[in-house]
């Protein structure tokens, strides 16, 4: 009779779940039916390499946040990545800044410290609601995640999404107890 181990089990019940998590990414309601969100899943040495680049932006910035987040990501099944790419949005809002979108468009892209901008709200907004279905879907499925701003930056600067000005990361796990809401600040 052949026997399937918990470990093995729990691991492949994550790489599904964070499967469904693009998924509900995906489907999620977006701005004028305009898809511009981009996903990925994480795991691995990759899942290593984005631990580590977290930890340098620590000791560059000196914010040990992105240290213990490191820790987070390292302890870890996998980490889902959500972006998305902004363009205009052609509803003339004001809320980027701009009159108009043309001029928005006009502006052009000026990469800041961590992400790409100026960001149209519409966008921003789509980014948002793409995060809650995402992590619904997790929750639904009993898999513990927590939506960390950190993880974007360094996925933006390992250029994991190259297409996405603005990334954020869940990182997902099936454990005894959630390891994302009793971390000690500072470390």
């Amino acid at each position: 009779m052949p026997l399937v181990g918990g470990e093995e089990a729990e691991n492949e019940g994550i790489m599904q779940v964070s499967k469904l998590m693009l998924v509900s990414a995906r489907t999620a309601p977006k701005s004028g039916g305009i898809d511009d969100i981009v996903t990925a899943v994480v795991f691995g040495e990759e899942r290593e390499a984005l631990a580590a680049e977290m930890d340098r932006l620590s000791e560059e910035r000196k914010i040990s946040q992105f240290s213990r987040d490191a820790r987070s990501v390292r302890d870890s099944q996998a980490i889902v990545l959500i972006g998305v790419r902004v363009r205009k949005f052609d509803l003339n809002c004001g809320a980027c800044g701009y009159h108009t979108c043309d001029q928005f468009e006009k502006a052009g892209r000026k990469k800041g410290q961590d992400f790409t901008g100026p960001t149209c709200l519409f966008k921003s907004l789509d980014l948002g609601i793409a995060l809650g279905s995402a992590v619904k879907t997790a929750s639904i499925l009993n898999v513990d995640n927590r939506i960390m701003y950190r993880i974007g930056v360094a996925a933006i600067r390992l250029r994991l999404m190259p297409e996405a000005d603005v990334i954020m990361g869940i990182p997902i796990s099936a454990k005894g107890k959630n390891i994302y809401f009793d971390r000690k600040w500072p470390p």
